[in-house]
C-alpha cells in the first residue's frame, strides 16, 4: 500500500495529518516546505529559523499565512486549528503538537541540539543534516531507541539513496565491491567562500555551502554516513576520487590487480565526471550462470556490474522519510556501524590563536578516514571544530589532531560525542534518560 493511502487513513483515524516541525528555512528548508505542502496527510505545522522573519517568509512563499506569536498556548492552538506557526527559537518545537522534527540547518551543533531535545521530548527526528550524523549519529540512534522514537537521515541525499542500492544488491546475494556517488565539480580542498562568491550568487547558494561541495567536505561526509549505515569501509584516507563515467564505473571501481583503483573490495568512494548527480554500487558475481544472465540483461560483460541511480532529489524526496518514521517506525538511514569519520585538513597555515570557522569556511576541509585510524592518531571530527581555537601551529594540508586545538566549550555536540565515544568503547548507554540529559 502506498504512503499516500496510508497517510490519508492515518489522518482519518486521528483527525489531523502528520504534523511536521522544521528547523531551518534556507534553500533546503524552503524546498521541503513546498514539497510537504503538496502531500496529502502531511503538513508543515511549525518552522523555526534563527533569522527573524525568514521562517514566516518561507511559509508565505508556500502559500501559507503563519501565526508568528511567541506564546506557547497560542502557537499550539494555531497548530491544532490547522494553521502553521513561525518562530525563531527551535527549542519551542519540542513543546508544540508536532510528531516529527526535521532539521535542515546543515549546522552540526544545531542538529545536535534539535535531535537530542526532540528525542527526549518524545518526537521522532529526521535530519537533512548529514554533517551532524557523521559526528554523533551513532549515539542519537541509540537514544532514539531508548526513547521509543525514530532517528533518521532523510531520503533524497546521496547516502540514503546509495544505501537502497546496497540493500538491493545484498538482498540478491551480490558482492558489494564499492558504493559511492558522483561529484559534480573538480576537487579543490583550498576553496573558500570568497573564492566562490560569484558562482554562489549565480546559483542562489550560500557561498559557505558551495565551498563545502567544492572543497570535498560534503562528499567525505556523505560517504562516511553511507559507510556507517552499510558496514562498508573507507577506501583510503580522502578516498581515491577518480574520473569515471556511468559506462566505466565497473571498470574503475575494481581491484588494482584487475585494472581498477581499489586495494580491496567492500568500500565507499566517489568519482568525478558525468556520474553526478547520481549514486552507484559496483557489484560482483562469481557465479557463471548469474554473470551470464546479467550480461544478457545488458548489465555489462561481468563479473563486475554497475547499479546506478541517475538522480537524488534532496528536499523533494525527504518527506518519504517522514512517512517511513511515523507510519512504519523505521529509519531511512541510521548508523549501525562506526567505520568512518570525517576529520579536518588545514586549508591554510593555521597559527596559534586562530579560530576555526567550520565546514565550508576558510580554515579547514573535510577528509574521510577510518574510525580506527582516527582513534589511533587522536584526530578530531570535523563536526566538532566550528569555533575551536588553535593552540599549536598547523601547516597547510596537515590533518588536525586533538593536540592542535581547544574545542569551543559548552556545546551539545561535544557532550554527545563524548557519550558516543564511551559507547563505542564498550560502555552501555545510561538506562535513565535523565542521566543522558545530564551528560549532554
Amino acid at each position: 500500500m502506498s504512503y499516500t493511502q496510508r497517510l490519508l487513513e492515518r489522518q482519518a483515524a486521528l483527525g489531523h495529518p502528520v504534523r511536521v516541525g522544521l528547523v531551518g528555512a534556507g534553500q533546503m528548508g524552503l524546498g521541503f516546505i513546498a514539497q510537504v505542502g503538496r502531500i496529502d496527510g502531511m503538513t508543515i505545522a511549525a518552522v523555526a529559523d534563527v533569522i527573524p522573519g525568514r521562517a514566516a517568509q518561507a511559509l508565505h512563499k508556500a502559500g501559507e499565512s503563519p501565526v508568528t506569536a511567541t506564546d506557547l498556548d497560542e502557537l499550539s492552538a494555531a497548530i491544532d486549528a490547522g494553521t502553521p506557526v513561525a518562530v525563531t527559537d527551535a527549542a519551542l518545537l519540542t513543546r508544540l503538537p508536532v510528531e516529527i522534527i526535521v532539521d535542515a540547518s546543515g549546522v552540526p551543533e544545531v542538529g545536535a541540539q534539535v535531535a537530542f531535545a526532540g528525542l527526549l521530548a518524545g518526537k521522532d527526528v529526521a535530519l537533512l543534516n548529514v554533517e551532524c550524523d557523521v559526528t554523533i549519529g551513532y549515539v542519537l540512534s541509540a537514544i532514539a531507541k531508548q526513547c521509543g522514537q525514530v532517528y533518521t537521515v532523510c531520503r533524497g541525499d546521496e547516502p540514503a539513496e546509495a544505501k537502497r542500492l546496497v540493500d538491493f544488491a545484498r538482498d540478491l546475494a551480490f558482492e558489494v565491491v564499492c558504493a559511492g556517488k558522483g561529484k559534480n565539480n573538480p576537487l579543490n580542498p583550498h576553496a573558500t567562500p570568497a573564492d566562490l562568491a560569484d558562482e554562489a550568487a549565480a546559483k542562489h547558494m550560500n557561498p559557505k555551502m558551495l565551498a563545502s561541495f567544492v572543497d570535498g567536505s560534503k562528499a567525505m561526509i556523505e560517504m562516511a554516513s553511507l559507510a556507517n549505515t552499510t558496514g562498508l569501509q573507507v577506501s583510503t584516507r580522502g578516498m581515491y576520487g577518480p574520473a569515471s563515467t556511468v559506462q566505466t564505473l565497473s571498470q574503475t571501481f575494481r581491484p588494482v590487480a584487475e585494472g581498477g583503483v581499489l586495494d580491496r573490495p567492500g568500500v565507499v568512494d566517489y568519482c568525478t565526471g558525468p556520474v553526478a548527480p547520481g549514486v552507484f554500487v559496483v557489484i560482483k558475481s562469481d557465479d557463471p550462470i548469474v554473470a551470464s544472465e546479467m550480461t544478457y540483461l545488458k548489465m555489462g560483460d561481468g563479473p563486475y556490474f554497475t547499479l546506478y541511480r541517475p538522480y537524488h532529489l534532496a528536499s523533494i524526496e525527504a518527506p518519504l522519510s517522514v512517512a517511513e518514521a511515523v507510519i512504519d517506525r523505521v529509519p531511512s538511514l541510521a548508523p549501525t556501524h562506526w567505520n568512518a569519520e570525517v576529520v579536518a585538513g588545514a586549508k591554510r597555515a593555521l597559527s596559534v590563536g586562530d579560530t576555526l570557522d567550520g565546514i565550508g569556511g576558510t580554515s579547514v576541509y573535510g577528509v574521510i578516514e577510518s574510525a580506527e585510524t582516527v582513534r589511533a592518531e587522536n584526530l578530531v571530527p570535523l563536526g566538532l571544530l566550528d569555533g575551536a581555537r588553535v593552540i599549536r601551529d598547523v601547516p597547510i594540508d596537515a590533518i588536525i589532531t586533538a593536540e592542535d586545538i581547544e574545542l569551543r566549550p559548552g556545546t551539545t555536540i561535544e557532550a554527545l560525542r563524548l557519550l558516543q565515544d564511551r559507547m563505542l568503547a564498550g560502555e552501555r548507554l545510561p538506562e535513565s534518560i535523565g542521566a543522558v540529559a545530564h551528560v549532554a
